[in-house]
């Protein structure tokens, strides 16, 4: 039996998460779901977002069905997604946008860079040591290179020019993909992110480091139609977690109307980890039956609430597996 541990976390994290895990179930009946709390709303109530206990609770599970935390902007409030990330070693965040006319992975290292959390405060002003270790490097660099060797090409976005740090993830990144036998070419991070909107066919498999990924990706999801339709995963050597790349969106959460596609993808993106990809394909083929019949989110132009697009994904998964 596949444990899958499910994080609603916060705002429409309670929308999405349950039509997700909803097609999962159909899809697959044998999975074994147990639910698992993290966020904001439960800092709120017990003063801790996520505990030891917690994360023994995810390392138990085969992999992560994950929603969307809030982090407000209070000193004593620790990140539970970051923290989740160091104690699982989710070094891996791999993002794909897909859509017509494009195809593209980002891949992200997780778990240093700019959210390294060494961070401190002064009189006068406040610190955050960017982290690039050969390491972490070496191992992103090796897991973007096994899925660009699949595929076309790899890029390697950088801001060498400026950051010492940078030079050495690039001249990792180099050496690994040369070892593996991947083309590769190197762009500096701002002309990538101008020219990846301006011609996305030009890029196939992009890697870079964390904080730089993190706003590529969202980015890019102006190709695709918006941070709704994005799936990621989070991926380590022992364990995976697998989210929405949107945020909680407190200013829509209870209204029904938040786009549960990312979720949905993230659910797919997770059964492709855990061995099902003939599934997965049954899901992402679905989504776009349901997209070509015009039934669409109001991010999307269209008036279908969450609960109703979900249910409408529901039966072409019904229809696909029967």
């Amino acid at each position: 039996m596949t444990g899958i541990a499910v994080v609603e976390g916060d705002g429409i994290g309670h929308e999405v998460v349950p039509v997700a895990r909803e097609i999962l179930a159909a899809v697959r009946p044998d999975l074994e779901f147990f639910e698992v709390e993290v966020g904001y709303g439960r800092w709120e109530r017990t003063g801790s977002a996520c505990d030891e206990e917690t994360i023994a609770d995810l390392k138990s599970a085969d992999a992560i069905l994950f929603g969307a935390v809030t982090t407000p902007p209070d000193p004593g409030y620790r990140s539970a997604l970051l923290q989740i990330r160091r104690a699982l070693d989710l070094y891996a965040n791999v993002r794909p946008i897909r859509g017509e006319g494009v195809d593209i992975i980002i891949v992200r290292e997780n778990t240093e860079g700019l959210y390294s959390g060494i961070e401190w405060t002064e009189p006068d002003r406040a610190c955050t040591v960017r982290v690039v270790s050969r390491r972490g490097s070496e191992r992103i660099a090796r897991c973007a290179c096994s899925l660009a060797a699949a595929r076309r090409h790899l890029t390697i976005g950088n801001k060498a020019n400026v950051l010492k740090s940078d030079s050495l993830f690039v001249d990792i990144c180099r050496r690994e993909a040369a070892r593996a036998g991947v083309p590769c070419t190197t762009r500096f991070i701002d002309a990538l992110s101008l020219d990846i909107l301006m011609h996305p066919a030009r890029y196939d498999v992009i890697v870079t480091t964390n904080i730089f990924g993190d706003i590529l990706s969202d980015t890019a999801a102006y190709l695709v139609g918006g941070l709704g339709m994005l799936p990621s995963g989070n991926i380590g050597e022992r364990h995976a977690l697998f989210e929405p790349v949107h945020g909680s969106a407190p200013d829509i959460a209870g209204q029904g109307i938040a786009n549960p596609i990312a979720a949905i993808r993230s659910a797919a993106m997770l059964l492709t980890h855990t061995g099902d990809p003939e599934s997965a394909a049954v899901i992402e083929e679905a989504i776009d039956r349901v997209l070509n019949a015009g039934i669409r989110t109001r991010d999307l132009g269209g008036n279908a609430g969450t609960r109703e697009f979900g249910a409408a994904v529901l039966r072409e998964v019904l229809r696909g597996k029967a």
